[in-house]
């Protein structure tokens, strides 16, 4: 399309919709990660994008970032598209055309743009023990940080899978050395960094808050992450379960070429406190908070949870109609949103949760709620006799009425 015919496809979408706008699935793979089956992707398009890339573990949401993963990727990998009267369009080309419209002045002049994004994450094994860059270390290779968070949704979480345990951080009194020796055993096989952390078995309904600098080795669970926009990381455990050997390469993806054997270097990428911090669970493990009081609420037809809060990057809540009810919910800034259970209408839309999805098909479970849509309010009725609907709407930053960690 041209810049014209762009502007006026995003201006029809946004009036036809009533400010609410479809997203297409994005269908993210990585080649270091086994499918996880969780997905509701086919089976058979499990390695849609081909064996060399790697199996889809990742689904994206409301997406303004593609996705790093090296040589034959594709240029728009992990960009969230908007779908409407048979044609599309990316949400980073409509914010780049007419931001304010989808965001909101406030949130164009404070951020220049929508700067996070959710996924879901589906492995069939835990990953290895790794973190993400702060700004100033990202900002050393042209990327920006990551922070991020974890919501263990049910609807998606039919089987744990092998290892439903996410090691975090460091134990107490481990030193600099220990890990700097683990580093140096890289090519010895199990380099031993995990004896040197602590899993906390993972609990559906809940979460975790993960700032950048802050190892952690994710477990089984299928995980909604909503987390800055960006693709920053590095691994630091050399082989996992005895199954997968994981390349220095990386270790040192983002990371200066000059750099690539400077352990004093790479040791700084962590946030050493956080790390070794001693009440570690009490200060990242986050459990749901109700949005408003909850007599209310449950008279109105309807419950909402905080899920991710207190981060200066995003924010999320997990909305649940009632069946046969019908409730008008606002919000103060715009959203994006992806339904787990049940069926109905999300304004001017039907909403649904398929129960399985074939690579490149459109479907009803995912959309981006601009900004005077969402302050207005969104009419959204559950359509079931039986069935709660169930929506995980993830927020840009400066969300007003987030609460924060105690």
């Amino acid at each position: 399309m041209s810049d014209a015919q762009q502007q006026a496809f995003f201006e029809q979408a946004l009036n036809d919709g009533g400010g609410v706008l479809s997203l297409a699935p994005t269908w993210v793979p990585r080649s270091f990660c086994v499918p996880g089956r969780r997905l509701r992707l086919h089976p058979k398009d499990l390695y849609a994008l081909g064996a060399n890339r790697g199996g889809i573990d990742e689904r994206w949401f409301s997406s303004t970032i593609p996705a790093d993963n090296g040589p034959g990727t594709p240029f728009d990998e992990g960009l969230s598209y908007i779908v409407h009267a048979g044609q599309k369009a990316t949400l980073r080309d409509a914010i780049a055309t007419m931001g304010k419209a989808f965001l909101g002045d406030a949130a164009m002049n404070d951020y220049g743009g929508w700067v996070m994004y959710s996924k879901f994450f589906d492995n069939m094994y835990p990953l290895p023990h790794h973190l993400h860059q702060s700004d100033e270390k990202a900002a050393e290779v042209g990327r920006v940080g990551k922070p991020e968070a974890y919501f263990y949704p049910a609807q998606y979480n039919f089987s744990n899978n092998t290892f439903p345990y996410t090691f975090f951080g460091l134990e107490p009194g481990t030193t600099k050395d220990q890990v700097i020796d683990c580093l140096k055993r890289w090519n010895d096989g199990d380099n031993g960094i995990l004896h040197l952390s602590k899993a906390y078995r993972l609990q559906l309904g809940t979460g975790w808050d993960v700032p950048p600098g802050i190892l952690h080795a994710p477990g089984t669970l299928c995980t909604y992450e909503p987390q800055r926009a960006s693709d920053v990381f590095s691994m630091w455990q050399s082989l996992i379960a005895d199954y997968q050997v994981v390349d220095w390469g990386y270790v040192v993806k983002d990371v200066p070429a000059d750099k690539h054997h400077d352990y004093d270097y790479l040791l700084s990428l962590l946030d050493w406190d956080a790390n070794v911090d001693p009440e570690f669970a009490k200060n990242r493990f986050t459990e749901p908070r109700a949005a408003q009081e909850v007599e209310a609420m449950h008279a109105d037809g309807y419950h909402e949870n905080w899920i991710v809060y207190g981060s200066e990057w995003y924010s999320a809540k997990e909305l649940t109609v009632q069946p046969g009810r019908t409730v008008t919910i606002k919000d103060p800034a715009a959203y994006g949103l992806i339904c787990v259970q049940g069926y109905g209408r999300f304004g001017k839309h039907p909403i649904s949760a398929p129960n399985m999805i074939r690579f490149g098909e459109m479907t009803e479970d995912e959309f981006f709620v601009t900004y005077a849509a969402a302050t207005q309010g969104v009419t959204i009725t559950n359509l079931s006799s039986s069935e709660p609907l169930v929506i995980l709407k993830h927020f840009n930053p400066g969300n007003p009425d987030m609460p924060q960690r105690a």
